[in-house]
């Protein structure tokens, strides 16, 4: 490693993870037991690609559900792949005291971006969700993410949920919604037959936008508050 990388990483801080999520103290008991079992073969990266592969293949599910709906069944699948991919890379490293910091901070939200792309491509090309609120969750998640990494480099703490909710429990809504959506992708909201996607989608795209301006505010005043004026 040359002077200069070395300088850089010595640098770094790997920022506070939080999760507050409903399933994070039992997922982190569960990664750690899956992580102490996985055979040496089994690598973070390829836990990464595999997380990434499966987010994309839960799009192209999407997309191709719009020809069979049983495609919706693979698209489940996927889903659970991808949680076992994107989280158990980061908690094998670890256990195995393998940690890049900057390398697996970088990667995993290069891999995030992608990936949310791909989903909500699949998804506006189906006929679960117009495209219009497919572009707005993919705005909304943008906003959170943008912001969440400000705020890791800002003030070097990773919220990792925002609330009760985090990445598990949004699979998990995703995955009852995509089971619903097999037998019929409409409900009733007040009277009226809309799709079920589109309903929680433009509910999911209001709460995103919200949470991402109320923690903006919040750390701005917080760094504000870091950082007065002479």
């Amino acid at each position: 490693m040359s002077s200069q990388s070395a300088g850089a990483a010595m640098k770094f801080r790997a920022a506070q993870r939080v999760n507050r999520s409903l399933t994070a103290e039992a997922e982190k008991r569960a990664l750690v037991w899956m992580a102490e079992q996985t055979p040496r073969w089994v690598t973070s990266d390829r836990l990464t690609l595999l997380g990434f592969s499966a987010q994309a293949g839960a799009g192209l599910c999407y997309a191709l559900s719009r020809y069979d709906r049983w495609a919706l069944l693979l698209a489940c699948l996927c889903l659970g792949l991808n949680w076992l991919g994107d989280s158990l890379d980061g908690t094998l490293a670890r256990v195995r005291r393998q940690q890049r910091p900057r390398y697996g901070f970088y990667v995993d939200h290069m891999v995030d971006i992608f990936g949310a792309a791909a989903l909500m491509g699949g998804l506006a090309w189906s006929d679960l969700l117009h495209g219009v609120t497919a572009a707005a969750l993919l705005v909304g998640f943008l906003l959170l993410a943008g912001e969440s990494y400000l705020a890791t480099h800002t003030l070097g703490r990773s919220e990792m949920s925002q609330g009760f909710f985090g990445p598990t429990e949004i699979r998990i809504l995703l995955v009852a919604g995509t089971i619903r959506a097999f037998g019929t992708p409409y409900v009733r909201v007040i009277g009226h037959r809309m799709l079920l996607f589109d309903a929680g989608g433009a509910i999911a795209a209001g709460a995103m936008l919200a949470m991402a301006a109320a923690v903006g505010i919040r750390h701005t005043a917080q760094l504000y508050r870091q950082e007065p004026l002479p």
